[in-house]
């Protein structure tokens, strides 16, 4: 059996990092990657926060291929005929050094395995991994395409559906009530219509996010990314409640009529449709995160479930880069001390709180019961829309002040939809 020091399954932002923070260390690394080139089986909506990572090889970031910097962010609730928009647009956001940036995984990845591949690691596409080689319950290394390679130690960043991991063992078979399912379009227009559709300078970009009727009542939302030539479109909804009215509703209907929509179709209008993608999405929440390290193995990346969904930020590749990183240093401790046990490796844990990972998790607990709460996606963005009609509508009965009018507005469209206990159940997101 062919033998390297270390195996990674998955050519996604995790594995790639870590096998970049190994092969540097002159760790020799393989990395398996079943698309044909490293990004070809990776979907997301297009966000990638920065601030958190850039202490993490800080020599990587400079020339990373970056669509546009994000200087705006929207929050658009439609809903009884109507979208209300709430708009920030600050220099503290993007500035000298901004918070995100959208990214097409197609580039990012492909350009992470290139620095892997500089820094020695080997990238092997095409390459799916069948089968985790066990030792007792030592993982040994991977079987695939008809081959067997081992290893000291296999770090396993296969992505959210973990098939290979679950059919090991090493996590619970993914269950839709733990997921949600996201559909998005790539559109191409020029990047100075996007600019004055948005109303950016050459070269921002905007972030918007959708709730309310997007969604048909079911838990979820919908995203717009600004790329330099292209938008990001797409929806995102609970897999389970999407499973249950699969007889009357498919769930492609939903980013069609999404595109639609009178405030949707404008944004989109002369646009060139590139690309279409479907991905699952972990909303599971740190209650129900595998155990991320055992004998002669780690789990990094959405395979670890490692995402977050906190309503208005929406979270998963900067913990995917950032377990990567934590991955390869307990690599390299276990190659130090000779020892790839279960308790050795249990030093990754370590790793994990000194980054972001942990603490975005633990932070975010509360949120997987708070978004059960179906009025927020099919009551509130109605009620939003309503009470601000009240402050612009002009008649021959229109004689209350402004306060009286958000008073009496506030008690006939919040308090007949329970707000005060949602609030109180929102307390701890």
């Amino acid at each position: 059996m062919e033998k390297v020091e270390c195996i990674v399954v998955g050519g996604g932002l995790a594995g790639l990092v870590a096998a970049y923070g190994l092969a540097r260390e002159g760790v020799e690394v393989m990395v398996l990657e079943r698309g044909n080139y490293a990004g070809a089986k990776n979907v997301t909506g297009g966000r990638l926060y920065m601030r958190p990572l850039r202490r993490i090889y800080p020599e990587l970031w400079d020339d990373m291929p970056f669509e546009r910097p994000v200087a705006r962010e929207l929050i658009t609730m439609l809903g009884d005929g109507a979208a209300t928009t709430v708009e920030l647009a600050s220099e503290r956001l993007s500035g000298p050094s901004p918070q995100s940036y959208t990214i097409q995984r197609a580039k990012l990845d492909q350009w992470l395995a290139d620095k892997a591949t500089a820094a020695g690691a080997m990238v092997v596409t095409d390459m799916k991994a069948d089968e985790l080689l066990r030792d007792g319950e030592r993982v040994i290394g991977v079987r695939a395409g008809g081959d067997e390679v081992g290893a000291e130690v296999t770090i396993i960043a296969e992505g959210v559906l973990g098939l290979l991991s679950g059919g090991a063992g090493l996590r619970e078979q993914p269950r839709a009530a733990d997921h949600a399912v996201g559909f998005k379009e790539i559109i191409e227009l020029p990047p100075g219509v996007i600019e004055d559709r948005w109303r950016l300078n050459e070269g921002e970009g905007a972030a918007q996010l959708f709730m309310g009727d997007v969604t048909r009542g079911m838990t979820g939302g919908g995203f717009l990314y600004t790329n330099r030539a292209s938008i990001a479109l797409g929806v995102v909804v609970s897999m389970e409640q999407m499973r249950t009215r699969s007889d009357e509703l498919e769930s492609w209907e939903l980013l069609d009529a999404f595109k639609e929509a009178a405030q949707i179709k404008p944004l989109v209008r002369g646009g060139e449709l590139a690309e279409y993608s479907a991905h699952a999405v972990f909303e599971g929440g740190i209650d129900k995160l595998p155990r991320s390290y055992g004998a002669g193995y780690l789990l990094a990346g959405e395979a670890a479930g490692f995402a977050l969904n906190a309503l208005v930020t929406v979270r998963g590749m900067d913990l995917a880069i950032a377990s990567g990183w934590a991955a390869a240093r307990a690599a390299l401790a276990a190659r130090a001390a000779g020892d790839s046990s279960a308790a050795a490796l249990a030093v990754y844990e370590r790793f994990l709180r000194e980054t972001f990972v942990m603490r975005a998790m633990e932070a975010g607990r509360g949120v997987p019961r708070a978004i059960e709460n179906r009025r927020l996606f099919s009551e509130y963005p109605g009620a939003v829309a309503r009470l601000l009609e009240g402050f612009f509508a002009v008649d021959d009965e229109s004689s209350a002040t402004l306060v009286r009018t958000s008073l009496r507005g506030a008690r006939r469209e919040f308090l007949k939809i329970d707000t005060l206990k949602d609030l109180w159940s929102l307390r701890k997101v």
